[in-house]
């Protein structure tokens, strides 16, 4: 497989891509804010400077400037100054569980059927080409990544998103690589939501071995099937999750 193809766990990758659209703060905002609650950015983790991530996120340092500021008021980080200052995350699990929560009430049914949908569609290609493509000793290094039981849902969500991205490194398209790390960073946090409950942890990673085994028989078809399905199933826990929100609210 190409080097310059593959990928590796790529966290800084994700969560640190140059930006699509105008470059708002609430994009950079929204971008960091996903980044923490999927654990890409660990609790004490320090952040680049205001100026190291205005030019990697492709926006102005003011920019960057005005969505720390937006983190800050929520909790997510905080600023220290002095010698070994800086902006560092504080985020612990039932501030970014309530983050989380937020995210899913604003969004309509209709946004997210249609989130699954693309999402299913992008991974479920990768997969597809994975099956014509992937050497023996490819499928061998993901199992190792993939089957591997989490008994946190930070954890979890890590695996899963570096099992997607191992994916679509074995379909050998650029391409596809690029726009499953665009998505990584665009719908991971909630789409993977469902990770926090140990039954549907365990739900994943029975996916992630149907996946790689049809992949590993060649059965293209199979491969995008079963990524579709793991898909849809975690858009139906978040259809179900936002109906209890509205009842509690």
């Amino acid at each position: 497989m190409p080097q310059s193809i593959r990928t590796s766990t790529s966290a800084g990758a994700v969560v640190f891509a140059p930006l699509d659209g105008s470059g708002r703060a609430e994009l950079v905002e929204r971008r960091l804010t996903d980044a923490i609650v999927l654990g890409l950015l660990a609790d004490g983790e320090r952040l680049p400077s205001e100026s190291d991530m205005a030019k990697r996120l492709g926006v102005a340092t003011v920019t960057a400037r005005e969505a720390l500021e937006s983190l800050r008021l929520k909790g997510l980080v905080e600023t220290r100054r002095g010698r070994d200052g800086g902006s560092f995350v504080t985020a612990g699990r039932d501030r970014t569980r309530a983050v989380l929560d937020a995210r899913v009430g604003s969004l309509s049914r209709v946004e997210l059927r249609d989130m699954g949908a693309y999402y299913s569609a992008i991974a479920g290609s990768c997969a597809e080409l994975a099956a014509d493509r992937a050497t023996d000793d490819d499928l061998e290094r993901v199992r190792g990544i993939a089957l591997v039981t989490d008994d946190d849902e930070t954890a979890a969500r890590r695996r899963q998103g570096m099992f997607q991205l191992e994916i679509a490194a074995l379909s050998q398209s650029a391409r596809l690589v690029r726009e499953e790390l665009r998505l990584q960073a665009e719908f991971a946090p909630l789409l993977w939501l469902w990770l926090r409950e140990p039954e549907y942890r365990r739900r994943s990673l029975d996916a992630r071995g149907a996946v790689l085994d049809a992949i590993a028989g060649g059965d293209a078809a199979g491969a995008r099937d079963r990524t579709a399905s793991h898909v849809a199933g975690a858009i139906d826990w978040l259809l179900e999750t936002k109906a209890e929100l509205e009842e509690r609210a």
